[in-house]
């Protein structure tokens, strides 16, 4: 059976599980957490490119089909699933390559008020204070709450790398192939932001549950230390608190939101409140 490969990415801590978790009830459709394909693409890449000894011996055409053979390998225990989508944070940062190997692939990028994503992996940080988390390299790092978030903050860390990708894809020349999907939009009106996804990639709708979607990976969480980084509940459902984060850095991540501040790409952006 011909599978369709899409792409889940954009930034952590925005509803890329939960989406994830809802798309797999359609028995059509795998998704899961981050899968390994994306670094294995990049260490294939670095063999094929200048400066290995094996540049020479690879054609652009034996290139693209020894990636495409690497997605079709990977999922092949997934035969009797359509529709695969790949969730990595990186795939925003290789929108062209994607469109090369699939170009009727579509990406769904995951997106948050970045003051939010912040204050929820600050939450997660302080939630377990018997573990060092894998998120930060020394003491230094993991100081204080501004320490930290100055870390993550940094283009090749969680949220830096993440939110650079986003940008490089929401500006670029095939930002037509992206959507954006808010996390306080998936939350608040799920199903309508499903039945626009569904539209993004030309699928016919299915019926989903909002109300039994419960997901947790603690091996995978623990790994990293970071427990429930990966746990949702079981009702899609908005869940209003007050901010840890001192006001100054709240303000500050909140301004680096920019596709609610410029529209002038031509990325597609869920906006169910103007509809």
């Amino acid at each position: 059976m011909s599978q369709k490969f899409h792409f889940i990415s954009g930034l952590p801590r925005s509803g890329s599980t939960l989406l994830s978790a809802i798309l797999r009830q359609n028995p059509a459709f795998y998704a899961g957490i981050s899968s390994p394909v994306a670094p294995l693409l990049t260490s294939m890449l670095q063999q094929f490119s200048a400066g290995s000894e094996h540049a020479p011996l690879v054609s652009t055409a034996q290139r693209q089909t020894l990636l495409q053979g690497l997605f079709h390998s990977y999922y092949a225990e997934q035969q009797d699933k359509r529709v695969i989508f790949d969730t990595n944070r990186l795939w925003c940062a290789r929108v062209p390559l994607l469109q090369k190997l699939f170009p009727q692939s579509k990406v769904i990028a995951c997106v948050r008020n970045v003051a939010w994503i912040m204050d929820s992996l600050e939450r997660l940080y302080n939630a377990d204070p018997f573990e060092n988390s894998r998120l930060f390299n020394d003491e230094a790092e993991r100081n204080t709450v501004y320490s930290r978030t100055d870390t993550l903050a940094m283009s090749n860390r969680m949220v830096g790398f993440a939110w650079s990708a986003l940008k490089e894809a929401y500006y670029s020349p095939h930002a037509n192939s992206v959507l954006l999907v808010d996390y306080q939009l998936l939350t608040e009106a799920p199903e309508k932001v499903l039945k626009l996804i569904y539209q993004f990639i030309d699928e016919p709708w299915f019926e989903h549950r909002f109300d039994d979607v419960a997901f947790d990976t603690p091996e995978f969480d623990q790994n990293i230390g970071l427990s429930g980084l990966h746990r949702i509940r079981s009702k899609v459902a908005v869940a209003a608190r007050q901010t840890i984060l001192p006001p100054d850095l709240f303000e500050r991540y909140a301004a680096m939101n920019f596709w609610d501040q410029d529209t002038s790409s031509q990325a597609n952006v869920i906006r169910i409140k103007q509809q």
